[in-house]
């Protein structure tokens, strides 16, 4: 009864939402940013705490500030999220600035596939919806959420913004090698990790749990693996990506190992440069 309920006032809030004026829907997101901020919630301390370990150096009065600055992007993507399916397709496209879209392009068009990792910044689904709109169908994985009525709301929100999403409850890796193999792209958010396989990293000042999928589809397909960080601007977002990430010498364990690590280390510099768009109110460090 509780989950119907739940789902129930989900799919309402989706609908309404969606039928506001923009502005009255981003200043109703921004009022609960605001309202969080003040109450010092739950998730406004988890990701104080998490902000605190990206920016050792601020004071308390920097911290808290940059921690204000989070919670406001982090209801903006979810305001996005409920609005994004109505954007023109040109508002999708015009709204977004990259790096390395090119180099990006030029590996794609290779057709060895290309795996694109990524961490909660910024909003990647509008990242998938732009490529998806200039010509590059977007794979990904999202993972398996109670209510089963808002999971399958969410795969198709991003079904209508052009991308196929297969769920963690399938046995996705043999469905990625196949698209890997066609040569298409596999996106994955990958900075934190949701199975018990994951590969420990040096993250900041501590340890952390990343997926080890990112390094091996690659190396299981001969797939490129680039790094893409997303973060807000004023009318829409930055992408941000690496060159194509090259494994050490060792053993498959071992290159697994350096890849993820890798990864993790261009999360950080970007998420040093960004702290405000790095959506992790969860817990990530072991310790």
């Amino acid at each position: 009864m509780i989950a119907h309920i739940t789902s129930f006032l989900y799919l309402l809030a989706w609908r309404i939402v969606r039928s506001l004026p923009e502005a009255t829907a981003y200043r109703l997101f921004a009022r609960v940013a605001a309202r969080s901020i003040k109450r010092e919630s739950k998730s406004f301390n988890r990701l104080k705490n998490n902000l605190r370990r990206t920016q050792p150096n601020y004071s308390e009065r920097e911290l808290v500030e940059i921690t204000s600055r989070g919670m406001k992007s982090y209801l903006r993507y979810w305001c996005d999220a409920f609005r994004l399916p109505t954007w023109s397709q040109e508002r999708i496209t015009s709204t977004v600035t990259v790096d390395g879209e090119e180099m990006f392009r030029s590996l794609v068009a290779e057709g060895k596939g290309v795996i694109v990792a990524l961490p909660h910044s910024g909003n990647w689904d509008h990242a998938g919806a732009y490529f998806c709109a200039t010509g590059i169908p977007i794979i990904s994985v999202a993972e398996k959420l109670k209510p089963e009525r808002v999971f399958k709301a969410f795969l198709s929100y991003r079904q209508r913004i052009g991308m196929r999403i297969y769920s963690t409850s399938e046995n996705v890796i043999p469905i990625l090698n196949k698209h890997l193999s066609d040569g298409e792209v596999v996106a994955l958010v990958a900075d934190r990790d949701l199975s018990k396989s994951g590969i420990e990293v040096r993250f900041f000042d501590g340890v952390a749990k990343m997926p080890s999928g990112p390094a091996l589809l690659s190396l299981r397909n001969n797939s490129y693996l680039v790094v893409a960080h997303v973060t807000y601007t004023d009318i829409g977002i930055h992408i941000k990506f690496s060159e194509p990430l090259t494994p050490n010498n060792g053993a498959d364990k071992s290159k697994i190992e350096d890849l993820t690590q890798q990864a993790a280390d261009i999360f950080a510099e970007g998420i040093a440069r960004s702290p405000e768009d790095w959506h992790m109110l969860q817990k990530i460090w072991v310790d």
